[in-house]
């Protein structure tokens, strides 16, 4: 691939650059596809000689990030200065990372990036500072609106070899969920889900399990009535417009081998439902991927990790599966392109 990755800076204090660096020093022994940071370099070289890590860093431009990548690790510079210790976030710390989302999501609208990596940021620090959206998948959705004049409903889809999950509802008390999950989300949803397996993943027909919101999927009705009400109407509208889709399930019986075999993604009712399977089975390299966006978007699947910040113990391997389903998708979408007449 020509073009690079533009991977964002996340949160300073925390371990994205950390495993940012982790990554690059084994581009060679892992043939990582190129990619640049968007953040501040002088902070990335504080923070490698932090972790005794002897790395060239570079400014560059984007369009010259791949071929620079070999020889030292490219940075495209923010305009802001990152000034977080490591495991103590300050008043750098929310701009530096919202002003590298931004760039990321401008270069690779522009054709100057092949697609997004992030790293984690805390959503804690980026509210104190008056940020409005829940977290960064519904950032980068208001930024390809705003930049496309395309409305784009984001979709978080976690990904790993061993297992696809998507929630429905994502980040809300579990109180709240009943009241938020309707019809025409869990329709919308595997629309996007079935289309982006298809197009990205190259799935030819995508088989979507759909989980109940209840214990066993409601029981007929004995142990709640959302799942005959909501879920299995929204199934059925899936299934009428073509789409491979099966249920509701009972989720505790939706993630042993046997089970997953049968489905390319599980769409979940909430938040937990999906992630802890996910997390039992790939913890150290399972993706975040974003579905429904005019671009690829992936970030690995944890946090900022405040506590081993600036130690060298943080675990780059998630990152590293980000960056790798970052280059395949954006490939994918590249040769897709091509053959639409």
């Amino acid at each position: 691939m020509s073009k690079a990755l533009a991977l964002t800076l996340g949160e300073p204090a925390g371990i994205g650059p950390d495993i940012t660096i982790a990554a690059w020093a084994r581009r060679a022994e892992l043939a990582l596809p190129a990619f640049y940071v968007l953040g501040d370099a002088s902070f990335l070289a504080r923070r490698a000689s932090n972790l005794d890590q002897r790395i060239p860093i570079i400014s560059v431009s984007p369009r010259e990030a791949a071929e620079a990548f070999g020889a030292a690790l490219p940075v495209v510079d923010v305009g802001i200065e990152a000034t977080a210790a490591p495991g103590i976030p300050d008043q750098s710390s929310a701009p530096v990372a919202i002003a590298a989302i931004r760039a990321a999501v401008r270069q690779v609208l522009d054709g100057t990036a092949a697609a997004i990596v992030t790293n984690p940021v805390a959503k804690n620090v980026l509210y104190q500072s008056g940020f409005p959206e829940p977290g960064h998948t519904e950032f980068l959705g208001k930024l390809a609106t705003e930049l496309t004049g395309v409305g784009a409903r984001p979709v978080m889809m976690l990904w790993a070899p061993e297992l696809a999950v998507v929630p429905v509802t994502i980040h809300l008390p579990l109180t709240d969920v009943p009241r938020q999950l309707n019809f025409d989300l869990i329709v919308e949803t595997g629309r996007i889900v079935a289309r982006d397996l298809a197009t990205r993943f190259r799935i030819k027909f995508p088989r979507l399990a759909v989980a109940g919101l209840n214990p066993h999927a409601g029981e007929h009705g004995a142990l709640g009535i959302e799942d005959r009400t909501i879920v299995a109407p929204a199934i059925e509208r899936l299934q009428a417009e073509g789409i491979d889709a099966r249920g509701p399930l009972p989720a505790d019986t939706m993630f042993h081998p046997a089970a997953r075999v049968r489905y390319d993604a599980a769409l979940c009712m909430y938040h937990d439902q999906a992630l802890i399977p996910i997390k039992t089975l790939a913890f150290d390299h399972a993706v975040n991927v974003t579905l429904g966006l005019p671009f690829v978007r992936t970030s690995p699947d944890h946090g900022t990790a405040f506590d081993i910040a600036g130690t060298g113990r943080a675990d780059p391997s998630s990152l590293i599966a980000a960056i790798r389903l970052a280059a395949r998708l954006a490939q994918e979408q590249q040769v897709a392109a091509a053959v639409v007449p």
